[in-house]
C-alpha cells in the first residue's frame, strides 16, 4: 500500500512535530522512511545578486548536520532513515522528489520556520498539498507542544468521514490498519444533509413535511450502510450519523465531540468534483481542521495530472 514515507524538514521545531507521526506509520505500514531538506536561497539577498559560495556551502553543511542528528534520534527508537538534501524552493523540489522518487505518503507539519500565522496551513505547505498526487498526512503545528525526544504515537480514537460512496471508503484501509496497530476504536461517521428547496418564502407545511421525510429516509439509509460497514470489518466499530445543513461543519463538531485524535478521509466523495485535486470535505478539513489529517487520494496519476494541469490554467508565473 505504502512502499516510500517523505519528511519534509526545514530545521524548525516546528516542522518537527510530524517525526513522531513519521515513526508510527513507518512502523505500521513496515515502509521506508525519508528526511528532506531543502536549502534556499537567502530572499533577502535579492535575485539578481550573487551568492557566496562559501556562505552557501556551510549552510549544505548546517543542513546536512541537522539531518543526521534527525536520523540519529530516529535510531534510537529502532527506525533507519535516509536524509537527502536539495536546492531550490521547497515546495518545488518536495514535489518534484515525490514523483521522481515514487513516495507514497508525505508527512508534512503546518507551518515551520516561518512560524506560526493568522492561517492554518503556511503557504509552502499549501501549495505541497495540492500539487503532490500522494497520500498526505499534515500535522498541525500549532496543537503540538515541541519534544526533545521522538516517541511513537498513539491514536485512541480514528475517525473516517464517510458518505456512501466508493472513493471516500479509499480511506478505509488506511484507518483500518492504523487502528488494528494501536487497538484503536475505530468511528465512522455519516453526515446527512438535509435536502434544499431554493425560494424566497417560508416553507409551506406540506414542503416542511416533504423535506423531514426525505432527512428521515437519508439518516436511516445512512444508518443501514454503517451497520453493514461494521459488519463487514468489526463489530467494535463505532458509528455515528449526524444531521445537518452544511456536512463539513457537521463533521468538524463530530471531530471535537468524539474527541478523535486522527481524522482519515478521502480526497473526494459522492458529490466531489474530479476536475480538483480535492473535494470540499476535503479542503474543509485541511484549511479548518484542528487534528492531525490524513487524506487518501482517490484519483488515479493520470486524472490527477489533469486535475492539476486545470488548476494551474490562467495562474501567473510565479503564483
Amino acid at each position: 500500500m505504502l512502499n516510500h514515507i517523505l519528511v519534509p524538514l526545514d530545521g524548525s521545531l516546528l516542522a518537527e512535530c510530524v517525526l513522531s507521526h513519521a515513526v508510527t506509520l513507518a512502523q505500521v505500514f513496515d515502509t521506508r522512511l525519508t528526511l528532506l531538506r531543502v536549502v534556499e536561497r537567502d530572499q533577502s539577498t535579492g535575485l539578481k545578486r550573487a551568492i557566496d559560495p562559501l556562505q552557501w556551502q556551510i549552510r549544505r553543511v548546517e543542513a546536512g548536520a541537522y539531518l543526521d542528528s534527525v536520523v540519529a534520534r530516529l535510531n534510537r527508537v529502532d527506525l533507519q532513515a535516509e536524509k537527502v538534501i536539495l536546492e531550490g524552493l521547497p515546495q518545488e523540489r518536495i514535489i518534484e522528489f515525490t514523483r521522481d522518487r515514487g513516495i507514497g505518503m508525505i508527512i508534512i507539519s503546518t507551518h515551520g520556520q516561518s512560524g506560526l500565522s493568522g492561517w492554518n496551513v503556511s503557504s509552502v505547505v499549501q501549495k505541497v498539498i495540492l500539487h503532490a498526487h500522494v497520500p498526505m498526512m499534515i500535522v498541525r503545528a500549532h496543537a503540538t507542544s515541541p519534544a526533545t525526544g521522538i516517541a511513537r504515537m498513539s491514536y485512541q480514537r480514528v475517525l473516517v468521514p464517510l458518505d456512501g460512496s466508493r472513493r471516500a471508503e479509499c480511506a478505509l484501509p488506511l484507518a483500518k490498519k492504523l487502528a488494528a496497530f494501536h487497538n484503536s476504536q475505530l468511528l465512522l461517521v455519516h453526515a446527512v444533509v438535509k435536502p434544499e428547496i431554493p425560494r424566497h418564502t417560508p416553507f409551506s407545511e406540506e414542503e416542511r413535511q416533504l423535506v423531514d421525510r426525505l432527512t428521515k429516509l437519508n439518516q436511516m439509509r445512512a444508518g443501514e450502510y454503517l451497520k453493514q460497514l461494521r459488519a463487514q470489518l468489526s463489530p467494535d466499530v463505532e458509528t455515528h450519523v449526524t444531521v445537518g445543513d452544511a456536512p463539513a461543519a457537521m463533521l468538524q463538531d463530530v471531530v471535537v465531540q468524539e474527541n478523535a485524535e486522527l481524522v482519515v478521509l478521502s480526497a473526494h466523495g459522492y458529490t466531489g468534483e474530479t476536475r480538483w485535486p480535492y473535494g470540499s470535505v476535503a479542503l474543509n478539513f485541511i484549511a479548518y481542521g484542528t487534528t492531525p489529517l490524513l487524506i487518501v487520494q482517490d484519483l488515479s496519476p493520470e486524472e490527477m495530472e489533469r486535475a492539476l494541469d486545470r488548476l494551474t490554467t490562467g495562474q501567473p508565473k510565479g503564483h
